[in-house]
């Protein structure tokens, strides 16, 4: 690999918009462990689908590692203990980022526990059959560690009729300020390509793709230096442009192809992963162990020690933020990143398998955005930014007199994954993104109530 080929031009997609990144306070520091809270909380629904039936009963001791819940159905996946403890209750109502308080179980964290996993089950991938590598996927408890918490296992299992040849891995890490999967790209290289490879397997794909945006070209050097030389697995550097880590759209950068309106990737023959979901698969499917930690970027002005840091599923935010000497004072904690990520009303919420960032912001960093909301004065920049080339403006005007019905079947509402390019960009701060959530909830209950 010649230097030069670094610096091609890269593939991309028309529209979307140029954030500031704000990687720089934590892009170049090493993943540090973070240490136990003296409680933790572990929601039963940390993922889509059904929520995991609690194994455990208040009074009982665990083990890190430890089963302490089974999967509620088929899109569902079981919990693991973070820490060895006391189980203090099960079913205790918490708060969560979304507002409604879901079950779950709290353990008292025994003094100087240790950080090393006591149960597991150790296996040679290599021998598993492609059925029992999803099995063993699913007993990991995986999800999605991009975001959107889907279980990994569903995935492994196309819809019948359909045959996954390409393998996409997501590493773009599109969000301003977030650089975990930065960091686990440059030191977990090994354990992601043993996922990729498990990944393969089990859907009998023939070739995988990673691509990475062009700010993270260490990444790409570390991954195509480690490459194996008997899979088809190349890595590719696309265009920096928020929103390119959304799955549709990173999949016409790489390939050309497009998902159609209303479709999923395995309809063209692909699945993608993120890469920390392909790390965490790597290391944990041949140890036999469960999910119970994650790679977290802390960062934002109201934090004084910002890294990304391994955290311990069920780590209570209030914990974190102290660990880090945030100032709890400040203006807003979001969960993710600041385009697509959820402000918490509460420092009591825990952190679950689908947080990939906790960003402080400070008040003076708020400044300017409780600007009032003005007409629509038809400029079109919300047309420009929208990456799936919607009419954002349309929609919003929809939205205003309250033709949800209309948004959805003549504007294609439901093809929004509401990345927020077009509120970024209005000029007129109205905030298109909050309306099309609300369009979306209303004929979802329209529908079920019908």
């Amino acid at each position: 690999m010649g230097f030069i080929n670094l610096f091609r031009k890269h593939n991309t997609f028309s529209h979307g918009i140029h954030p500031l990144e704000h990687k720089e306070s934590t892009a170049g520091l090493k993943i540090r462990r973070l240490p136990f809270a003296p409680r933790m909380v572990v929601p039963l629904l940390q993922h889509r689908g059904a929520p995991a039936v609690a194994l455990v009963k208040p009074g009982q001791e665990v083990v890190r590692g430890e089963p302490i819940a089974e999967p509620g159905g088929f899109v569902s996946v079981p919990m693991h203990a973070p820490v060895t403890g006391r189980v203090k209750a099960v079913g205790e109502l918490v708060p969560t980022a979304e507002g409604p308080k879901t079950p779950a179980i709290v353990i008292d964290t025994y003094e100087a526990s240790t950080q090393q996993v006591l149960f597991d089950s150790p296996r040679d991938p290599a021998r598993l059959t492609p059925e029992q590598l999803v099995e063993a996927v699913r007993e990991t408890g995986m999800v999605g560690l991009g975001g959107a918490a889907f279980p990994s296992h569903v995935k492994l299992l196309p819809p019948k009729g359909k045959k996954i040849d390409l393998v996409v891995i997501n590493g773009c890490e599109c969000e301003p300020y977030l650089t975990c999967d930065h960091r686990v790209m440059l030191e977990q290289t090994g354990k992601m390509l043993a996922g990729i490879r498990m990944v393969m397997r089990a859907l009998g794909a023939e070739r995988a793709i990673i691509g990475v945006e062009d700010n993270k070209l260490d990444a790409v050097e570390r991954i195509r230096a480690e490459l194996p030389a008997d899979l088809d697995i190349r890595c590719e550097a696309v265009e920096t442009k928020y929103p390119q880590g959304a799955e549709k759209l990173l999949i016409t950068s790489l390939t050309g192809r497009e998902v159609p309106s209303g479709g999923i990737p395995a309809d063209i023959g692909i699945a993608v992963y993120n890469v920390g979901t392909m790390a965490q698969l790597g290391d944990l499917v041949p140890r036999g162990r469960g999910l119970i930690e994650r790679v977290v970027t802390v960062s934002g002005h109201g934090v004084r020690h910002p890294g990304n840091y391994l955290v311990p599923i069920g780590t209570p935010l209030r914990f974190l933020l102290e660990q880090v000497e945030a100032d709890v004072g400040a203006c807003e904690v979001v969960l993710g990143g600041p385009m697509m990520g959820m402000s918490t009303a509460s420092l009591d919420v825990a952190i679950t398998k689908g947080v990939s960032g906790v960003v402080v912001f400070e008040h003076r960093e708020q400044d300017g955005l409780d600007r009032p909301v003005f007409p629509c004065i038809k400029c079109s920049a919300c047309l420009d930014a929208c990456p799936l080339h919607l009419n954002p403006s349309m929609l919003g005007q929809l939205a205003g007199v309250r033709d949800y019905a209309r948004m959805e079947q003549e504007y294609h509402l439901n093809d929004c994954f509401e990345c927020g390019s077009c509120s970024y960009v209005c000029p007129s701060n109205i905030p298109l993104t909050q309306y099309f959530r609300i369009a979306k909830a209303v004929n979802r209950e329209t529908r079920e109530t019908a």
